[in-house]
């Protein structure tokens, strides 16, 4: 049996549906899941145990049988741990049909199929009576439905119903409360992902400045949270304008409620300054006192920085209010939780609105499709001034006065930039709609009547399209050049006139654990795990690179950045692949993770655009990755040790190859035999 999976097709730009095995979703579910990055969550993990261990005591000293339910149980880890712990039994429960089938594997190859049984199921289908999943009402609670936001897989509505149908009054719960905290501050280079700034353009003329759209500057933005790594934001991207407030918290162990509800807390700015970004994370206890707690805290509210634990399925948010406010050192203000049954967002409050009756629950919703066109990356890209001072500089020295111009991107300003520098040329807000004109139309339905039967002299493109995915999609820029060749004129410039893709052999701080074979987790054999994920892996994504920030993921190279190939925007997209091969020498000491692989953007002879590297690594290798951008990520099966004796074979092979057909990049890394583990 076929699937229909949707893909965006980089030589189009536009999404189409394919044909896939019937066990391509199960194959990209497992590959690209975390549970290779939970299973390496060492502290997690624990706290998990200690917990566990701690709540059935607490049931065996009441003279009580210990009934487990284990909600979301995955691999089967921590119904194990509880039945080492002296559960009398456990019901595991995992909707996941083939995470299910290898918890009964993992759990039958530990030793434990007489006390665990795993319910293929949605906790809220589960059963109840002689004749249903389990006989009777659980006494333990063990879940793990957390995500980075807390409530964003539904914890709360399954908490929930799991108290009303499925557990005894009075129950424990692992872990037993969860908190979240928050923290106000004013963060240029955050608000830059959620806002338009003023962008200014140095012109024969003088400076002239372009202005966001009123209903932009209005809008109150994506309603999703922004996810990231905050411990890679240097303390000097923000100023902290509260303490950090603990803004409210989930009892487990007792009824819990999925209702829409806000929570408020009194604070006195510690600066004045203007309120822009709520930071936020939570912690949760795993036992009643609140002695095992496992903390998202960032490392400047961590109560022992140097016990930090990297993780990347639990990570923090970032919020931004509505507007930003100004705040007044020393004056009392309102910051305000809300949050329904999946999302959290914040407002900032004068007074508590309990107090005056003013709740406002309302999820914040773009209303200006900006948000819903650019993603936060894109906002901050776009709002660099290096940057567009880059393409100002390269655009003044191809454009001419009777220039006419073709501008190929996806919400650029480009031709924006063009117009201010002299060529004859769209924004209401700009009150340029009468010099720039729209073309809504596909590039290959283009008519010369469209381009007022002229040809065109300037073709321009950052490039940046909102289908691409990995760095190389953007080459959609090329198909589109192609498409409109006949409308060039002679000697037409076509900027940028050529790109290139560039390597980089790394080794990742801590990156590499998302896909480092486990074993043995807290002495439980869940090699089972690792063969599946091995096998979704091998299926497809092994063969394939995967989109990273790497700004959030520190690594050094162990490899001078190469160039692997060329692609030439001067002429058309050739009908034959463009093939490359060659080995990368590993120069510096380390532990070979993976290739990264990005695109540089030659835009004249004079000036390139990187969206990977920004500058040469320093002596340790550290690495410098455009923030704006997500690179691309191709993990070796293998590690290769370069510290290997000065006369073994440190290099590592590649065949990559550019298909024009697809608009696919496909490659292969080969690790030199030496030392490899």
């Amino acid at each position: 049996m076929k699937v229909f999976c949707g893909r965006a097709n980089p030589t189009t730009g536009s999404m189409e549906w394919l044909e896939e095995d019937e066990h391509y979703d199960y194959h990209q579910e497992i590959a690209r899941s975390s549970y290779a990055d939970m299973l390496h969550d060492k502290d997690r993990n624990i706290k998990y145990y200690q917990g566990i261990q701690a709540a059935v005591s607490r049931v065996k000293d009441r003279g009580q049988k210990a009934l487990v339910l284990d909600i979301g149980t995955g691999t089967g880890l921590l119904s194990m741990m509880a039945v080492t712990a002296g559960a009398d039994f456990c019901y595991a429960i995992e909707v996941f049909k083939p995470m299910a089938d290898a918890a009964v594997k993992i759990v039958e190859e530990n030793g434990f199929s007489d006390k665990i049984k795993i319910i293929n199921k949605h906790s809220t289908e589960v059963t109840v009576g002689l004749d249903g999943d389990m006989p009777c009402r659980a006494n333990i609670l063990i879940t793990e439905l957390f995500d980075t936001e807390l409530i964003g897989e539904g914890a709360l509505p399954s908490y929930e119903h799991a108290h009303r149908h499925l557990m005894q009054e009075n129950c424990e719960a692992v872990p037993h409360r969860a908190t979240v905290y928050a923290q106000l501050v004013e963060s240029r280079r955050m608000w830059s992902w959620n806002k338009l700034f003023p962008i200014r353009v140095q012109t024969s003329l003088g400076e002239k400045v372009i202005i966001p759209p009123l209903e932009l500057e209005r809008c109150p933005g994506a309603p999703s949270v922004c996810d990231i790594q905050l411990n890679q934001v240097s303390p000097t991207d923000f100023t902290v304008l509260s303490d950090v407030l603990p803004m409210f918290s989930v009892d487990f162990s007792k009824q819990v409620s999925s209702s829409a509800a806000c929570h408020s807390r009194q604070f006195e700015p510690l600066a004045s300054g203007r309120a822009q970004v709520v930071l936020s994370w939570w912690d949760i206890e795993m036992d009643p006192e609140g002695k095992i707690k496992c903390t998202m805290a960032p490392f400047w509210a961590h109560s022992d920085p140097e016990e930090l634990q990297w993780r990347d399925h639990w990570m923090q948010c970032v919020y931004f209010l509505s507007q930003e406010e100004p705040v007044v050192q020393g004056s009392v203000l309102c910051l305000v939780a809300h949050h329904d049954d999946y999302c959290v967002w914040y407002s900032l409050q004068k007074t508590s609105p309990e107090k005056n009756g003013r709740v406002h629950l309302a999820r914040p919703v773009c209303d200006c499709q900006a948000h819903l066109l650019w993603n936060r990356p894109r906002f901050g890209e776009i709002n660099d001034q290096d940057r567009t001072d880059q393409y100002v500089q390269a655009l003044s020295t191809v454009l001419k006065p009777d220039s006419v111009c073709l501008c190929i991107s996806d919400g650029s300003l480009l031709s924006m930039l063009a117009y201010h520098l002299g060529a004859e040329q769209i924004f209401k807000a700009n009150h340029l709609e009468d010099k720039i004109n729209m073309i809504e139309k596909r590039p290959e339905l283009l008519t010369p009547a469209d381009l007022g039967d002229k040809k065109v002299s300037l073709l321009l493109g950052e490039p940046f399209f909102t289908t691409s995915l990995l760095p190389w999609h953007n080459l959609y820029f090329w198909y589109v050049r192609t498409a409109v060749d006949r409308h060039l004129g002679p000697g037409a410039v076509v900027m940028p006139q050529a790109a290139s893709l560039h390597a980089v052999v790394v080794e990742f701080r801590d990156l590499w654990r998302i896909r480092s074979p486990c074993g043995n987790c807290e002495g439980f054999d869940v090699h089972i795990m690792d063969d599946m994920i091995k096998c979704a892996l091998d299926f497809r994504e092994s063969k394939e690179a995967e989109p990273h920030p790497l700004w959030e993921y520190p690594c050094h190279s162990l490899s001078e950045p190469q160039q692997i190939l060329t692609f030439d925007f001067l002429q058309p997209v050739p009908p034959q692949p463009i093939h490359a091969e060659g080995t990368i020498e590993l120069r510096r000491p380390g532990r070979s993770h993976g290739a990264v692989l990005w695109m540089e953007y030659h835009l004249t002879p004079d000036s390139t655009v990187s969206t990977g590297l920004l500058k040469p690594a320093e002596n340790k290798g550290d690495c410098c990755w455009n923030p704006h951008c997500k690179q691309a990520v191709y993990f070796f099966n293998t590690t290769l040790d370069s510290r290997a004796p000065p006369d073994s074979p440190r290099t590592v092979s590649y065949t990559v190859v550019f298909h024009p057909d697809t608009g696919d990049v496909t490659m292969d890394f080969t690790l030199s035999d030496a030392l490899t583990c």
